[in-house]
């Protein structure tokens, strides 16, 4: 239920197209439905421009498949972050439609297509291993309605390979950039260009990269002042807060 369905409705009401009890029955799960093991918030799309979003892990196949189900029927576009195989087997069964996305580990069900970003949104990964961040924020930028463009595999280590797509940076409204290991490409792309910037630390590298907390402190400390940093691998949280800049 977003605040367009919800002036539609109230307009069918008003047209006599629609009885009041029947209206009532539309909203009587608004705004949270009680599953018993999950509160399905209905009101997050009229609340925050995009239903709830369902994170993976520590939920049961059955689960997540029960919630999915939920949102399906009142929202054009669902989605699960960090979901395995098996749960996306069980989400299958119930709804047509859905897609499993390997690589950033997401189940989708995409049925607005409408761009409401104003611009494009391009996806940086410093290295091959950053890419499942990377794709967890293409694919959330993808399903809240904006032109996604991504550029992999061009670290600190050969800047020439980034300097090759500058025009590409250049064109984009916002940008979110993931890197492991000492985290130093948002602050390269930063000095770059003149639009937000989103570092997503990632947890790839070695021993003293300390799982992403190496790069976080680097994000964190960069003189690129349009850098702002999300939580390790949390490419979710970046394609999401990058798609509500592309809105303004």
């Amino acid at each position: 239920m977003n605040e367009l369905a919800l002036r539609r409705l109230f307009d069918q009401v008003r047209q006599g197209k629609l009885s009041p009890d029947e209206a009532v029955g539309k909203l009587r799960h608004l705004p949270f439905e009680d599953l018993g093991f999950a509160n399905v918030d209905h009101h997050r799309a009229l609340r925050a421009g995009f239903p709830e979003v369902v994170f993976g892990p520590g939920k049961t196949p059955a689960q997540v498949a029960a919630i999915f189900t939920r949102l399906a029927r009142h929202e054009k576009n669902v989605l699960v972050t960090r979901a395995s195989e098996e749960q996306f087997k069980a989400v299958r069964k119930k709804v047509r439609g859905v897609q499993y996305r390997a690589l950033a580990r997401a189940i989708t069900l995409q049925r607005d297509r409408a761009r409401r970003g104003k611009g494009i949104i391009a996806v940086v990964s410093a290295g091959t291993s950053d890419i499942p961040a990377a794709e967890e924020a293409v694919v959330t930028a993808e399903l809240m309605g904006n032109e996604v463009e991504h550029l992999y595999d061009v670290g600190v280590a050969g800047i020439h390979r980034l300097l090759h797509h500058r025009e590409r940076l250049q064109r984009a409204r916002v940008l979110i950039v993931c890197a492991g290991m000492e985290g130093a490409l948002p602050s390269v792309v930063g000095g770059l260009v003149g639009v937000p910037v989103i570092a997503v630390p990632t947890s790839v590298g070695y021993g003293a990269a300390m799982g992403g907390i190496a790069a976080l402190l680097g994000m964190m400390n960069s003189c690129a002042s349009n850098v702002s940093v999300v939580n390790i691998d949390n490419g979710f949280g970046a394609g999401f807060v990058a798609s509500l800049i592309n809105r303004l």
